[in-house]
């Protein structure tokens, strides 16, 4: 006769089955855990962003459910039955949030939640009936699925901090468009009215004719402003909702043009400088957006002779009478080169020289950059083989030459501005990545490289005998490693933003001077006649900063916009005027008082 504790003891628990192995799930979450404390740790950088946030929660989900399914010892029908149902609310929220909410947002913010969620009700629920948990767990897959629905994600500042928006609430450029509708007959295509009574514009002293100036430096000379903004703070002129875009503004006369976005076209407009009244606007039907940045044209208006050349997101290259509108002649720069549109868009502003509109393509086969005729737009001459940059080309004299210079993820290059022959080209490999931030002269034979993605800052010497060129490397320097944030040169220092960290570095050895925060990814401007630097912050603000070497002074800040601004500032004729995705504004910056100026050189 068999001992019936023996029995008892030798018979399984009921819930056996549903012990869940657990320590698999908790590992997979850590190690999410840490790939995202490490993404956001330094310099922020597009591989970090990447493999931290992009990556890490793909392959964390994708362990999730091979352990769910293969290692976690639960009954094959509550393996099947919570990933049958996680399937259908991830389809069902993709539908259901479509660009509001699109799938990259889900990878960088929902997969994180859901699976931290998901391995943590488990873990603190162990004393809970396994109907309960296993409810639990799918109320958590819909919960995260209608909240992602709900919501709209409105982009990510340059630390990739993310911005959301319930869904139901208007964009800023949904709200353009409805007081642009309100403002026109329904039905009616009337436009705005062309500026008849001026048929050639042409530029003049104090204006700013394209991106970061004539000369694309960034520098600004002949001007003084007044520095005593406690007292007498800059005098808000006119303010101007505006599509969303990255394109900073090109000033000639009492005109204003830049680009933006309004639905599904693509728009170069031109304001008046003195009212902000819209002049004029060009259409083109094609509409840019991604998650992190979000929509709108990137590069900035050229003006050149009385027409204004622009390049769009997409590669639509144009050339318009600057006074009206009008086109002369329009190109897609990737049909025409094979090329692929960038991932953050196409954002090389035209160089206009020798008769020749000149942008990059970045295409197979010896088309980094295209050449068109400025008259007609046939093309001229295709060169060069980096196919990743967010820089513009840019006219320099070195060694009393004239040339075309690209930074590219292959490294610098230069070109003959005519007939685009390749005079010289130094190599430094970027490892995949896109360079971003112009190409800055030392002296009258040196160039900076500025690399962001952890890379640094490159000072090499151009030298030529004859016809053979030679451009060596003098240093490197990791100090800064400016990714979209252009930089200056005062004397023998460059002052830039190392990430979001404004700094001061010496151009002798790429060693770091003194470095500031507050700024954020923000960008810079010189007033040489004062030495003096005017950031115009991420979030909107601008402030005088002394261009010294000895340490940071601030001298002065206000807020000048709202919202997320990348967009380079511009000073003309007097007056500041700064845009981001959402508004635009003018400001009258004064003259400057020599008696102020005292004061603040001695603060």
């Amino acid at each position: 006769m068999s001992n019936p504790t023996t029995q008892v003891r030798s018979q399984p628990p009921a819930d056996a089955q549903n012990r869940l192995r657990l320590w698999p799930g908790l590992v997979l979450i850590a190690c999410l855990g840490a790939a995202r404390g490490i993404a956001s740790m330094g310099e922020p950088s597009p591989s970090k962003f990447f493999t931290g946030l992009v990556i890490t929660p793909v392959v964390v989900l994708a362990g999730l459910l091979l352990w769910w399914l293969l290692a976690s010892r639960l009954r094959w029908p509550d393996r099947l039955l919570v990933v049958a149902c996680f399937a259908v609310v991830t389809l069902a929220t993709i539908f259901a949030a479509g660009s509001s909410f699109p799938v990259m947002a889900l990878i960088l913010y929902a997969v994180p939640v859901v699976t931290s969620l998901w391995v943590g009700w488990l873990l603190f629920t162990f004393r809970l009936s396994w109907p309960v948990r296993r409810a639990g767990l799918l109320l958590i897959f819909v919960v995260v699925g209608v909240v992602c629905s709900v919501l709209r994600v409105e982009g990510m500042d340059g630390t990739f901090n993310p911005t959301f928006s319930w869904r139901w609430n208007p964009t800023s450029e949904q709200r353009l468009l409805a007081d642009l509708s309100a403002k026109q007959p329904l039905g009616s295509d009337a436009k705005p009215p062309l500026a008849k009574a001026q048929t050639l514009l042409s530029e003049q002293a104090g204006d700013w004719p394209g991106f970061r100036g004539s000369e694309r430096t960034g520098r600004l000379t002949g001007v003084r402003i007044r520095t005593d903004w406690e007292k007498s703070p800059p005098k808000e002129v006119w303010r101007k909702r505006i599509g969303p875009g990255w394109s900073s503004l090109t000033v000639v006369a009492d005109r204003i043009f830049t680009q933006e976005q309004r639905g599904d076209d693509e728009l170069v407009v031109c304001y008046a400088a003195t009212t902000g009244e819209e002049v004029w606007e060009h259409r083109d039907a094609t509409r840019f957006n991604e998650v992190v940045a979000g929509p709108g044209p990137r590069s900035t208006p050229t003006f050149h002779a009385g027409r204004l050349y622009t390049l769009g997101a997409n590669g639509t290259l144009n050339c318009l009478q600057a006074a009206t509108g009008e086109v002369v002649w329009s190109r897609d720069i990737v049909a025409e080169t094979k090329a692929a549109v960038p991932q953050w868009g196409f954002s090389s502003s035209p160089l206009v020289t020798d008769g020749l509109v000149i942008v990059f393509a970045g295409a197979p086969g010896g088309k980094s950059l295209i050449a068109v005729n400025a008259d007609s737009g046939t093309t001229a001459w295709t060169a060069g083989e980096g196919s990743l940059s967010y820089c513009s080309p840019q006219l320099t004299t070195i060694d009393g030459v004239a040339q075309v210079l690209i930074t590219t993820d292959v490294g610098i290059a230069a070109f003959e501005p005519r007939t685009g022959k390749q005079l010289w080209a130094h190599e430094w490999p970027s490892g995949g990545s896109a360079r971003v931030v112009q190409p800055a002269l030392v002296g009258g034979s040196d160039l900076l490289i500025g690399t962001g993605m952890g890379i640094g800052t490159r000072r090499i010497n151009v030298a030529h005998e004859g016809d053979k060129w030679d451009a060596k490397e003098l240093w490197t320097s990791r100090e800064i490693k400016p990714y979209y944030n252009d930089l200056v040169i005062v004397d023998d220092y460059l002052y830039g933003f190392d990430g979001n960290i404004f700094m001061c570095v010496s151009l002798k050895d790429g060693k770091k001077k003194w470095k500031a925060r507050g700024y954020g990814n923000g960008q810079v401007l010189l007033l040489a006649d004062q030495g003096l630097l005017l950031i115009l912050s991420e979030t909107g603000e601008v402030a005088l900063v002394e261009a010294k070497p000895e340490k940071h002074v601030e001298l002065c800040k206000f807020k000048a916009i709202e919202g997320k601004t990348w967009n380079h500032p511009v000073i003309a004729h007097g007056k500041l005027y700064v845009r981001n995705g959402e508004e635009i504004a003018c400001f009258d910056l004064g003259s400057g008082d020599e008696k102020a100026n005292k004061i603040s050189a001695a603060r």
